[in-house]
Formats: structure tokens, C-alpha cells, sequence
């Protein structure tokens, strides 16, 4: 009887560890099916460097790493392996000439209430909105809806964890008057995202010459 009390037990884990691990097979697939996507504009070595520490860090701060500085000009969000190679095709059809820009300015989202984000504006919008419209009707083309929400081109710089607003409004009038010199762009990105427990991995998937 006790031999077969163990052979029960030993046939019961092993059912748990096979449905386990057809679980997790399961589940990576599902994850493997979904991209998460964005579009953006990669800033040249130089600005970057400029935004380097700018607003400082904290524990209540936490500054984005300097590989991970860029403009968003598009989220997209999670799509099957099919919708990403279609949108890598729609994408090569943007026409735009290289953009001239600077950093302009700096702000906060929510612009009331707790802040959760500092970021740095962009100059001239126009041409950054321009060519995001252009970005949207390629996308369109594929089915994916246009955003309704304003557009706001900025570069996030940190992300805020209860900050003092001591420290938020001495950043905020302290570089009020902040502006980069001009500096080309002549391309723009797309990239996965793929979240983890340490932050967002990106992964430039395509990038495509504005001429």
C-alpha cells in the first residue's frame, strides 16, 4: 500500500509539471505573438549628451538612459508578426524631407496634480506634426486607427515617483529658458518594446532615410 501511495503521488506531480510546462509553452507563444510597437526620432549623440543628467536623479527620479532618449512620434502598441512585417512595408511609402530642429522649453505631464513625467519640447512642431500625418496615413493603410488625442512631440527625461513640488517648480523655472542648438534629422525608427521587471528592452526593428 505504501509503494502505491508513492507511485500516486509520483504520477500526480508528474501530471502538474507536464500541465505546467504546457502552460508556460502556452503562454511564451501567445507573448511570441504580440509586438509591441513604436515609431520615433533617434537624436544625434551630441543632444543627447546635453540632456545627460539634467534633471538630476533620486530616488523619487528617475532619469531615462541615454539610449532611450528619442521623440515618440507614433505609439502603436501590441500587433500579431503579420501587421509588423505590413507596417515595415507601409512605412518605406513615407516621403519627408530631413527635419531641422531644437530643443525648446521644458514641462511636465500631468500639467496638474501629481507630476509623473518631466520632459524637454521640441521646435519647430509643424514639421515634427507634418510628418507624423504623413507616418499615420501609411498606418491607416494597414487598419491601424489614428490617435485621437493631441499631438505633444516632447523627449521625456525622467519619470517622477512623488517628488517634492519644491524640487519639480525650481527644474521647471531653472530651464525655462532652455534651448538646444539646431541640429538633422534625417531619419526615423521603428522599434519593439519589450517590457521586463528592470524597464523597457527597445529593439530598432527598421529605420527609414528622410530625403
Amino acid at each position: 500500500m505504501y509503494r502505491n501511495n508513492r507511485l500516486l503521488c509520483l504520477f500526480i506531480h508528474l501530471d502538474k509539471a507536464w500541465n505546467h510546462s504546457l502552460f508556460e509553452k502556452s503562454t511564451y507563444a501567445q507573448i511570441n505573438m504580440k509586438i509591441r510597437l513604436f515609431i520615433a526620432l533617434d537624436l544625434p549623440s551630441h543632444i543627447t549628451t546635453l540632456l545627460e543628467g539634467m534633471c538630476g536623479s533620486s530616488r523619487n527620479i528617475r532619469p531615462v538612459k541615454t539610449e532611450q532618449l528619442h521623440l515618440t512620434l507614433r505609439f502603436i502598441g501590441q500587433v500579431d508578426e503579420g501587421l509588423f512585417y505590413e507596417v515595415k512595408q507601409r512605412l518605406q511609402e513615407v516621403n519627408s524631407s530631413p527635419l531641422t530642429l531644437a530643443l525648446q522649453g521644458v514641462g511636465r505631464f500631468p500639467a496638474r496634480g501629481k507630476a509623473r513625467v518631466i520632459w524637454v519640447g521640441i521646435t519647430p512642431i509643424i514639421e515634427v506634426a507634418r510628418l507624423r500625418n504623413r507616418i499615420d496615413n501609411q498606418l491607416s493603410r494597414c487598419g491601424i486607427v489614428t490617435e485621437k488625442r493631441k499631438f505633444s512631440p516632447h523627449i521625456t527625461l525622467a519619470r517622477l515617483r512623488n517628488p517634492s513640488k519644491t524640487i519639480i517648480s525650481k527644474f521647471l523655472t531653472d530651464n525655462k529658458l532652455f534651448q538646444s542648438p539646431g541640429f538633422m534629422i534625417n531619419h526615423f525608427s521603428l522599434y519593439s518594446s519589450h517590457l521586463t521587471n528592470k524597464g523597457a528592452i527597445h529593439t530598432t526593428e527598421a529605420s527609414y532615410g528622410l530625403s
